[in-house]
């Protein structure tokens, strides 16, 4: 993947744009004519370093969130404290709401889902 490119005549920033008769992929300042041949043609990638089967955007710091809602009749499997923070997400692959629980425990944060 190619870092940000910035044009050689006047220092602005290059944006992708495709060359409609050469169906090929060129850099093209906004300011001035500059354009170049990309050599790379990934314009932007993403990575998602999660495990497969959580939410993408559960927070380790999710248990404080005072936003979320708590239950005290589910005790963590982990270390017993009996208050866990929970929500509803959907599961890839699923079709419907998966429940997720989050330890209230400061030094545990065990998650689990239901």
């Amino acid at each position: 993947m190619s870092a940000l490119k910035f044009c050689g005549e006047c220092n602005n920033m290059l944006y992708p744009r495709e060359d409609k008769e050469t169906h090929t992929l060129l850099y093209a300042c906004n300011s001035c004519e500059h354009q170049e041949l990309a050599t790379d043609t990934c314009v932007y990638k993403r990575v998602l370093r999660k495990p497969a089967g959580e939410p993408k955007d559960i927070l380790k710091d999710a248990a404080t969130d005072p936003t979320l809602p708590r239950t005290r009749s589910i005790r963590c499997y982990n270390c017993g404290h009996p208050e866990a923070a929970f929500f509803q997400a959907p599961t890839k692959g699923e079709r419907g709401l998966t429940l997720y629980f989050i330890c209230c425990n400061p030094s545990c944060g065990h998650r689990w889902r239901d």
